[in-house]
């Protein structure tokens, strides 16, 4: 009798998979899928969106912990003004809430909160709780947290042509002075480095109009997890394979190597 044995696999430990000296230095998140997460368990939409405030809170910290120096998060955008407005009303509770409770936790993490995005078009409490805990939190120097607002980067975009067109014009700049250093300065994101890797949750895969000039030569990594279901170990296999890439930069492998 031949006797067959079996080998349980070997479970790969994805934080120790992770090379430290060759982390991505701005990571930015378009998290989707509350409103799916929420239609499957018969619930409505604002139950996942609540529930997604637990997988902001444990990735922005997982990334604190990692040494990430900059993380955007794709919070609310332009078009979501035209979601029904029992939902608009919901997340703009939650922000209030989350920014409340997560004060603390930010002061202890030694993160910094930043915003970008129309902000004048929130609503006057939500814009007054988010510049308090911007200013609260203005010298921590562990992390940049960044929440992407009534954000649309077409928007971003043309609002940085007009000024520039407008200091032309009244010739405080000139035209041969426009390059990528001068765009970048109008841009909402002026402080922030171009971003290296987008993950997108919920099995979609386009940009939605989310830091279109930022995002030119980053790795794009998406995967079928809803938001309120993403963990750690999601975003450790989404770093990993982030490391696996060539980033050639219009450069050849040879060049690289």
């Amino acid at each position: 009798m031949v006797e067959t044995l079996v080998f349980a696999p070997t479970k790969v430990n994805l934080k120790e998979a992770i090379n430290k000296s060759r982390l991505p230095k701005h990571i930015a998140i378009i998290m989707d899928g509350n409103g799916r997460w929420a239609k499957q368990k018969g619930m409505l939409r604002a139950f996942g969106h609540e529930n997604g405030t637990k997988a902001v809170r444990q990735t922005v910290e997982t990334c604190a912990e990692l040494g990430i120096k900059y993380l955007t998060l794709y919070a609310f955008s332009t078009e979501n003004w035209n979601r029904p407005k029992i939902e608009i009303d919901t997340l703009m509770r939650l922000l209030v809430s989350s920014l409340k409770k997560e004060i603390n936790t930010l002061s202890d993490n030694k993160i910094k909160l930043s915003a970008i995005g129309n902000l004048e078009a929130l609503p006057k409490k939500v814009h007054r709780e988010l510049l308090e805990v911007i200013e609260l939190t203005k010298n921590n120097e562990r992390m940049t947290l960044t929440l992407a607002l009534s954000y649309g980067s077409r928007e971003e975009l043309i609002n940085a042509v007009k000024e520039i067109s407008h200091k032309v014009k009244n010739n405080i700049i000139s035209s041969e002075n426009i390059d990528e250093s001068l765009i970048n300065k109008h841009l909402y994101t002026q402080n922030l480095p171009d971003v290296d890797l987008v993950i997108r949750t919920s099995g979609e895969q386009r940009i939605s109009n989310f830091l279109l000039w930022q995002i030119a030569y980053a790795e794009l990594y998406f995967t079928s997890v809803l938001w309120p279901d993403f963990t750690k170990e999601n975003l450790y296999e989404a770093i990993v394979e982030y490391q696996k890439r060539e980033r050639r930069f219009g450069k050849t492998s040879e060049q690289i190597s």
